[in-house]
């Protein structure tokens, strides 16, 4: 497929690093209010608007801020463009569902860069929670600790407030590793929590913990942070009948369950990538993600992260908030 860009920002240079590692695939435009173009791609078209691309291409990447992915999602669903979007889906409930009927309107494809769910120590874990290998989970927290100055939050005008970041580490760091866990256990029945501002001069939070309640009885934690020098690995640990698992940045590092192998796989996952710094350097997940979405038109079946499913997370974070 051809794809275009829109926006420029550094999440846009992985993923023109991870189109050329797939056949066939090609950047051939971007969408950029400023003129600037992907520092690894700039020999491609480069338009203020979609509707001004002349290269002819096939799907749009969104990988603008986090409160204006709707805005890019609506205009490629106009001229029947297929939709691949960075996490999460959008910030609010009234864009999210704008942008998927738009997209449902027009039967173009809507998928969601969580591409955790594409590593394969998380595609075992899922597998053998659905088969209901651990018997009953009653504990699960995941530890989301990361680091980034306060240079990270002045590099942007929109980073650390609420209009269009959406919320501090819950909804913009951590989203990827709460979708992965929402993905394991679903929606909780009850969700209490707490957050504040403690290293950063930023609107929103840089630090808070969730305590969650499910209808099976489950307690889960989830602690997001931005303000935890240096910065750690995403941790969760799980607690069942029949014994204890831990992953340490989507890799298990931990097994103790009753009859039940360990299902750890090699990874190429880097581990602690996002722990201290906003950048990605390791394409792999994302290369998966593009192979899915590229599946998932050609065979008119919904992708891995679909919409709907994307829009949970969304939900769930804004409920941590209170919003």
């Amino acid at each position: 497929m051809r794809y275009v860009l829109i926006g420029t920002g550094n999440i846009s240079n992985t993923y023109v690093a991870a189109i050329g590692k797939i056949d066939g695939c090609e950047v051939v435009g971007c969408v950029s209010r400023s003129g600037n173009r992907p520092k690894s791609a700039p020999q491609i078209e480069c338009k203020p608007t979609l509707a001004e691309i002349e290269t002819p291409f096939d799907a749009v990447i969104i990988t603008t801020p986090n409160g204006l992915h709707h805005e890019g999602a609506i205009e490629a669903a106009r001229l029947g463009k297929h939709v691949l979007t960075e996490k999460p889906l959008d910030i609010s409930l009234a864009a999210m569902d704008r942008m998927i009927a738009a997209c449902e309107t027009a039967d173009v494809t809507l998928a969601v860069a969580y591409q955790r769910r594409t590593n394969p120590d998380n595609l075992a874990l899922k597998q053998l929670i659905d088969q209901g290998a651990f018997g009953r989970i009653y504990a699960a927290d995941l530890s989301c600790k990361f680091w980034r100055d306060q240079a990270y939050y002045d590099s942007g005008a929109y980073r650390g407030g609420w209009e269009i970041d959406g919320g501090g580490p819950f909804m913009q760091q951590a989203c990827h590793n709460i979708d992965f866990y929402l993905w394991l256990f679903g929606m909780p029945e009850q969700v209490n929590s707490h957050y504040g501002t403690f290293m950063h001069a930023i609107e929103v939070e840089d630090h808070g913990a969730a305590l969650l309640k499910y209808a099976n009885g489950m307690i889960g934690t989830i602690v997001a942070s931005t303000a935890t020098k240096p910065g750690f690995p995403a941790r969760l640990e799980v607690h069942s009948e029949k014994g204890a698992f831990i992953t340490l940045d989507d890799a298990i590092s931990f097994w103790d369950i009753e009859g039940v192998p360990n299902p750890a796989r090699p990874t190429t996952t880097n581990r602690g990538e996002g722990a201290s710094s906003a950048a990605v350097t390791d394409t792999a997940r994302h290369e998966d993600i593009l192979r899915d979405f590229e599946a998932a038109v050609r065979d008119g079946r919904p992708p891995l992260v679909d919409a709907h499913s994307a829009r949970q997370t969304t939900e769930f974070i804004l409920q941590i908030y209170g919003r």
